[in-house]
């Protein structure tokens, strides 16, 4: 009689003789559960990350080099300013408010920026070369023409893309430009008033006294050694390309702002007007120029992330938050009156702003998405609306010699 387990299993043939069968190990992997594969951790994800102290440095090096080249372009300006006075006084291109709004208004084409020409509005107050209106007025044109950039570089992003929607790129060039002129022309109306009804007479900030001394101390030198060496008409000029430097190294410094970096997707909150307008006031402070903020939109809006009309509160927020560094230049100037200057801009600014998001949007929309098909609709439209951007602030730089001086 033999003696069988109940229990026995059927062994294969290829099992190793005194091995167990329920312990045998198999050359086959486990398998892996779902829920196993979407926690597995790539090994290079996993790896620390490893600081670039090199482009830390190159970042906070590039970041004095550009705040000392800030300061001293201001006190640059402010003294070649001195030195014109007399000159630009007597000048027609400089003889009233409209002819200071055409030159800020080119001198933002010029450069491709309005900041750095706010700075040199600012600059030529400081030095008496121009008046509480004038420097108002040049430093409203320095911000209709910042846009100038929008649409110069969604027409050139058009050319280069050819799958590009030529109607979103440049109609965001023009949407920009046209949105900034009803908003920044009763902007400055309101604005001014602010200035001329003394309620901001009793704002006096400025640096403190121990920044001025260090001011003097660190800035001094090099100042002195500047102009004794370069004449001085030629410090008003020198002062503007070394602004453009100092803002040249601050775009390696500032967050860099890119499409992708924005939305990634079309987010349900970019089609509310006040996300927009905030994420516009943020990214204009953060970046310092509105023509950074601004740009951006146009590969967006290409790509079809954001549409046109959702930018229009992005573009009134970036358009107030852009006069921060002005602002900043305006103290460091320690003229309590450029800093009025500032302030009653970006006010009156804000005010209209307001005023349109809360009461006035849908209207706003319609009109300004209506006139931009229009223009970007026909080619010809689109020259002439091209050629009136520069035609028109050229007949206010040259409204003195017909119209003489005024509002001085």
């Amino acid at each position: 009689m033999t003696n069988e387990p109940t229990d026995r299993t059927d062994v294969p043939e290829d099992t190793p003789v005194g091995t167990d069968p329920r312990h045998a190990v198999s050359a086959d992997p486990p398998p892996v559960s779902e829920a196993d594969a979407l926690v597995e951790v790539p090994a290079e994800a996993t790896a620390p990350r490893r600081i670039n102290w090199l482009a830390i440095g190159g970042k906070v090096a590039s970041g004095i080099v550009a705040l000392f080249l800030f300061v001293l372009a201001l006190q640059l300006m402010k003294s070649g300013a001195v030195e014109l006075a007399p000159t630009l006084r007597d000048s027609p291109l400089f003889s009233n408010g409209a002819s200071t709004l055409g030159a800020g208004w080119l001198g933002a084409y010029f450069v491709l920026s309005g900041s750095p020409i706010a700075a040199v509005a600012l600059g030529l107050f400081a030095g008496g070369a121009i008046t509480k209106l004038q420097t108002f007025t040049m430093l409203s044109g320095s911000r209709l023409g910042a846009s100038f950039i929008v649409l110069l570089v969604g027409f050139l992003y058009s050319v280069r893309n050819r799958g590009a929607n030529r109607e979103e790129s440049v109609g965001m060039g023009i949407l920009a430009l046209s949105l900034t002129a009803i908003v920044y022309l009763p902007g400055m109306a309101l604005g001014y008033g602010l200035l001329r009804s003394g309620i901001l007479d009793g704002i006096h900030w400025r640096t403190s006294g121990d920044v001025t001394g260090v001011i003097e101390s660190v800035w001094g030198p090099t100042l002195n050694l500047i102009t004794g060496r370069v004449p001085g008409w030629l410090l008003l000029p020198v002062g503007l390309g070394v602004i453009l430097l100092s803002f040249k190294l601050l775009d390696r410094v500032l967050p860099q702002v890119s499409g992708t970096r924005v939305t990634g997707k079309r987010a349900e909150w970019l089609k509310r007007p006040w996300p927009m307008f905030l994420l516009g006031c943020l990214v204009a402070t953060l970046t310092l120029s509105v023509s950074v903020a601004l740009t951006v939109l146009v590969p967006l809006a290409s790509r079809g992330y954001v549409k046109r009309e959702q930018s229009i509160p992005y573009i009134m927020g970036a358009n107030i938050t852009t006069l921060a560094d002005t602002l900043v230049a305006a103290m460091l100037l320690r003229n309590a009156a450029a800093v009025q200057i500032v302030l009653a801009e970006a006010i009156g600014v804000s005010i209209v702003s307001l005023l349109y998001l809360a009461l006035l949007y849908g209207p706003i929309k319609r009109g300004v998405i209506a006139f931009d098909d229009w223009v970007v609709g026909d080619n010809r439209r689109l020259w002439v609306f091209v050629a009136g951007l520069f035609v028109l602030p050229a007949v206010l730089l040259t409204s003195g010699l017909w119209l003489g001086p005024f509002g001085r």
